[in-house]
């Protein structure tokens, strides 16, 4: 009997032992192939179980940074530095929580033009609750609501233009997926402390004028002039300006002090009452990227 229970004993750590080396093989070849963090990904997460996980990740920067979670966010990404930028307001003013690394970004710098280019846009959006999509197909996502009003007054076209995770990417800005939990369930904090939107300001590089003058030959040098005047309010007063859309081009309050390029035309825009129905367009575009943030 003791000798039956030993060739049992033996042949199951055989077993045990094979498929062990078996496993390690695979995930060796996976490794070799997608790399070593991306490989393999749980299946059937739910939601809740991301963000939750993403929650716990960063509730030490938190405390460090010594903000509260469901304070106001702004979010700011640089597509040369590769970077997406996390604020948080503390007292009167934004500080930045954390920086991540944009996984990947696709086209090439300047905006996005029309619906298959490629591109991923460039300029001031809002993201209210509706565009969040904790349900997508790319770990979590949420909608960036272009073609906004400026983006329309160029007939630009596309849809579906998203901040995700998965670290693929067609026109969107792709995350790792431990960024995009930490970053989506913060937003959802804020939306359920009150903040209706969270601004999005996405930039080709850090707008200093040295950036601009080194691309002197491209043709969306006076868009990024533009661009400019958001990033340097910012800048100047750490906290977000609100931005409208005026004809074709952006206006800022607070406008920018002693900003080169295009002037802030907002006054005439009040006037002409061009800007009169900015709020019911963002509105609009809320409900638009609302019901198109459940396919992405």
């Amino acid at each position: 009997m003791l000798r039956l229970l030993s060739k049992i004993m033996l042949a199951s750590y055989v077993i045990v032992s094979s498929a062990s080396v078996q496993a390690q093989e695979w995930e060796n070849n996976l490794e070799s192939k997608f790399g070593k963090t991306s490989y393999y990904k749980p299946q059937r997460q739910s939601a809740s179980s991301k963000i939750n996980r993403g929650n716990r990740a960063i509730n030490k920067r938190l405390r460090q940074k010594r903000v509260k979670r469901g304070a106001k966010m702004f979010i700011r990404i640089f597509k040369t530095e590769n970077v997406l930028e996390l604020w948080m307001k503390r007292g009167q003013r934004y500080t930045l929580v954390k920086t991540y690394d944009i996984c990947k970004w696709s086209g090439k710098l300047g905006p996005k033009q029309r619906t298959g280019d490629k591109q991923a846009p460039e300029g001031f959006y809002k993201i209210s609750q509706g565009q969040m999509n904790p349900n997508s197909k790319y770990h979590l996502s949420f909608n960036l609501g272009y073609p906004n009003r400026y983006d329309r007054a160029f007939k630009r076209t596309g849809s579906y233009l998203m901040v995700h995770g998965d670290c693929k990417s067609i026109g969107c800005y792709a995350m790792t997926d431990p960024a995009i939990e930490e970053i989506y369930g913060l937003m959802q904090s804020a939306f359920q402390n009150g903040q209706a939107s969270i601004p999005v300001h996405a930039f080709p590089f850090r707008m200093t004028a040295a950036n601009i003058d080194k691309h002197g030959n491209s043709r969306w040098t006076d868009f990024w002039w533009n661009l400019k005047q958001g990033y340097d309010v910012f800048e100047a007063t750490l906290t977000p300006p609100e931005s409208q859309a005026c004809g074709k081009n952006y206006t800022f309050t607070p406008p920018p002090l002693n900003a080169p390029g295009i002037s802030n035309p907002s006054w005439s825009c009040m006037m002409t009452g061009v800007a009169s129905n900015v709020g019911q367009d963002e509105v609009a575009d809320n409900v638009h990227t609302a019901n198109a943030a459940g396919k992405f």
